[in-house]
Parts: C-alpha cells; structure tokens; sequence
C-alpha cells in the first residue's frame, strides 16, 4: 500500500495518511465498542435498527440475542446484516461536530451458533469474561441465539473527505473513495 494523499484545494485541512494506518485504526475503532447498532429486515421487507452487545472474534462478530427483539426473527429470515460502529457524540474532536463522527459499516452475512457446538461454549466463556455476571444467567435462557456475523465488506468514514472502502476476507483491502467527492457528483 501506498501513502494516500488526499490534500487537495477541496480539503487542505487533511494530511497524507497511509493506507495501513488507516486500517489499523479501522479495526482498533471497532473493537473499541461494547455494543453494536444493527441494521435488519423484517418480514415485510422493511428496514429495522437496533443494538446488541458483541463481541468481536476472529474475521468475525458474534451477538447474543434474544427471541423477544424483532433483529433475532428477522436475522433468522434474512441473514444479512449491517452492523454500525460510531462515534459517540461530544467524546472525540470529530464528535464535536456531528457530520464528521468516526463511523464503521459493516456488511455481514450471519450464521447461527447451535448451542451444543464447541464454538458456543468457547464464546459463551469470552462473552461471561467481557460482560460479567448476568451473562451466568443469559446463557442458560433459551431464547437467546448467537450469531456468528461474517463481514463481506465495510466502510470506515474518518471525517470530511476521509471515506474507505474495505474489502478481503480479513477485511485487509482498503481504497479512498475518492472517486465521487463532495460536490463533484450526485447519485442518481
């Protein structure tokens, strides 16, 4: 990877940066967080948001959700998932201002955990270790399902004019997206 140089007269403000420093930072902000916002589709099509505490794993997140929350009938309906990572409001300088929030989307595909597998042991163990006592009692409830959430691809947005596609079973592929800039085009 190469340095990227993304200052220019739209965005003198930003310096050069390289790739790999990005994307560390990418996967530090994500394991950063305790919880994650979920993005759902219920049974009538219709987009749904929630969130879950998670846990990250190898190339992977796993939630622990129950029957009750509308996410856990309609992840079972639809496995794709999206997942969101944000910055919290007023705690970093790009919070400060509300359209510049660090923000980490992820594209998942979700896999659920069977309870008398090996892997669900394991991660019931992590997930009793990060989250305490009242996980003794979750994982004993029924209603609750794992999902393993594989992520196919991501956007990692830093600020103003810092938006990264990130790609790769590892989620190691990263570009600028760079090529529609503020202002230079509009979708359609």
């Amino acid at each position: 990877m190469s340095e990227l140089d993304i200052k220019d007269k739209k965005a003198p403000f930003i310096a050069p940066v390289k790739l790999e420093d990005i994307l560390k930072e990418f996967h530090q902000f994500n394991k950063s967080h305790n919880s994650v916002v979920l993005g759902t589709v219920n049974k009538k099509g219709n987009p749904e948001t929630s969130y879950a505490p998670t846990l990250q794993g190898t190339d992977c997140f796993y939630i622990y959700v129950s029957e009750l929350a509308n996410h856990t009938s309609n992840i079972f309906q639809h496995e794709n998932v999206s997942l969101l990572f944000i910055e919290p409001e007023g705690k970093a300088d790009n919070a400060r201002n509300l359209f510049k929030r660090r923000r980490s989307s992820i594209d998942t595909t979700a896999k659920n955990i069977k309870r008398d597998s090996e892997e669900f042991t394991k991660i019931m163990s992590l997930y009793k270790e990060k989250f305490g006592a009242i996980m003794r009692n979750l994982s004993e409830s029924n209603d609750f399902h794992l999902f393993k959430l594989t992520p196919t691809m991501a956007t990692y947005v830093r600020g103003f004019g810092q938006a990264f596609h990130i790609t790769g079973k590892h989620l190691d592929n990263i570009v600028h997206k760079n090529d529609r800039g503020h202002g230079q085009t509009k979708l359609k």
